[in-house]
C-alpha cells in the first residue's frame, strides 16, 4: 500500500504514503511486543513457548493487569488499523492520494485487518480485558461514527466524503463487535464484508468520474444524470446500499449490530443511530449536487459506462441485491464463530449474554 499510493498516487501522494506508513507501523510496534511478550508469559500456563493462538488462548490464564496490558498493547494496533477515532487522521489522506485500486484494496481488505483483529485476537486472547474495555470502545466507536459522519459533510472533494464515511461505518462494526451478543457480532462481521463491497464500488465509481472529468470537487460535477443514466442508476444503488436502505446490504448489516448492541449499549446505540440519519444527508446530498440538474459545458460530454465498467458494477450490485435481499446464506456461515466465541468469553469472565438477546437469535 505504502508503494501503490507514494508511486501512482495523486499530488500529496508522497505526504499521505509517509504518513499511513508512520501510523501503521507505530501500531504493529505495539503488536509485536504484545505478541512476544504473549508467548513467554503464557509459557508458565502452556507448558512451552509457543505462538499457537488456540492453545494460549484455551490454556493460559493471564492475570487481570497483565491481561488488560497486553490486551492496550494489541488494541492499539488494531485501532490503528480500522482506524478507530483519533487515530484515524491518516485513512482520509491515503484515501484521497491512493490511485482507485489502491482506495479499493484499503476500503476491502486492509482496514477489515483491523476489526479482525478485534475480534481474532482481542476477543478471543483476552476475553476479561475486552469485557473491562467495553464502555471506552463503545465511546470511541460512537464519536467515530458521529464525528466521521458530520466530517463527510463537510467535504468538498467526493473521494474524501466517502473516506470520512468509511470511519463512519467502522464505528458501527466496532460498536457490534463489543456488545458481545450474536446478533452484534454477527452484525458486525457481516457489515465488514458489506462495507467493502459498498464502499469499494462507490471509490471505483468516483475513478471513473476522475478519469472522465479530471476533478473530484463537488462544486464542479453537476447533471451527471442527464448524460450518463446507466452511471447514475448504478451509483444509486450502491449510494443506498451504503446508506443503509432496506432491501440492500447494508441495512441487514446495520440493523443487526444496532438491535444486537440495544440490550448491552443501550445509550450509545442511541446516538450512534443519529450516525445512520447523518449517513442519509452526506450521501445524498452528494449525489444531489454531483448528478441532479442541467449539466453545464464541462459536464454535458461525460462519457456514459462502457461495457467492461458495466460488468465489472454489476458484480458490485449483484452482491449488494442479493445480500440485501437474501442474506440466510451468509448469516449461517458466521452465526456458529460467533457463538463459539461468545462461549468462550462466557467462560473465562463474568460476562454473560442478556436472555433478550439469546431470545432475538431464536
Amino acid at each position: 500500500m505504502y508503494f501503490l499510493i507514494g508511486n501512482w498516487g495523486y499530488d500529496q501522494r508522497v505526504y499521505a504514503a509517509t504518513k499511513f506508513f508512520l501510523y501503521t507501523m507505530a501500531g504493529s510496534a505495539f503488536m509485536l511486543v504484545g505478541i512476544v511478550a504473549t508467548a513467554f508469559i503464557a509459557r508458565r500456563d502452556v507448558g512451552v513457548l509457543t505462538f499457537d493462538l488456540v492453545e494460549i488462548a484455551e490454556k493460559s490464564n493471564f492475570g487481570v493487569t497483565t491481561g488488560r496490558w497486553l490486551y492496550v498493547a494489541f488494541i492499539i494496533a488494531f485501532a490503528v488499523k480500522v482506524p478507530l477515532f483519533p487515530l484515524h487522521t491518516w485513512l482520509p489522506d491515503a484515501h484521497t492520494q491512493a490511485p482507485t485500486g489502491g482506495s479499493v484494496i484499503l476500503a476491502g481488505v486492509l482496514l477489515k485487518m483491523g476489526t479482525y483483529g478485534m475480534l481474532r485476537f482481542g476477543i478471543y486472547l483476552f476475553p476479561e480485558a475486552s469485557v473491562w474495555a467495553r464502555p471506552v470502545m463503545y465511546t470511541l466507536a460512537v464519536i467515530g461514527i458521529i464525528y466521521g459522519a458530520i466530517a463527510a459533510t463537510m467535504q468538498k472533494d467526493l473521494k474524501r466524503l466517502v473516506a470520512y464515511s468509511s470511519v463512519a461505518h467502522l464505528g458501527f462494526i466496532v460498536l457490534g463487535t463489543f456488545a458481545l451478543t450474536n446478533q452484534a457480532i454477527t452484525g458486525g462481521v457481516m457489515q465488514n464484508i458489506n462495507h467493502g463491497v459498498s464502499t469499494g464500488a462507490l471509490f471505483l465509481m468516483v475513478g471513473m468520474i476522475y478519469e472522465r472529468r479530471h476533478t473530484r470537487a463537488i462544486a464542479e460535477l453537476k447533471g451527471i444524470q442527464a448524460v450518463a443514466p446507466i452511471f447514475a442508476g448504478f451509483f444509486t444503488v450502491v449510494m443506498l446500499s451504503s446508506i443503509g436502505l432496506p432491501g440492500l446490504n447494508g441495512f441487514v448489516g446495520e440493523f443487526l449490530v444496532l438491535i444486537g448492541s440495544f440490550e448491552t449499549a443501550r445509550w450509545w446505540v442511541v446516538i450512534a443511530t443519529i450516525g445512520v440519519i447523518l449517513a442519509a444527508l452526506y450521501l445524498l446530498w452528494a449525489y444531489q449536487r454531483v448528478f441532479h440538474g442541467e449539466p453545464d459545458e464541462a459536464n454535458s460530454s461525460f462519457k456514459e459506462l462502457t461495457g467492461r465498467e458495466g460488468l465489472l458494477l454489476g458484480v458490485f450490485v449483484a452482491i449488494i441485491v442479493f445480500t440485501g435481499v437474501y442474506p440466510k446464506p451468509m448469516l449461517e456461515r458466521i452465526e456458529p464463530s460467533v457463538k463459539s466465541l461468545i462461549e468462550h468469553v462466557e467462560s473465562r469472565t463474568d460476562y454473560r449474554q442478556p436472555e433478550a438477546a439469546h431470545g432475538g437469535e431464536e
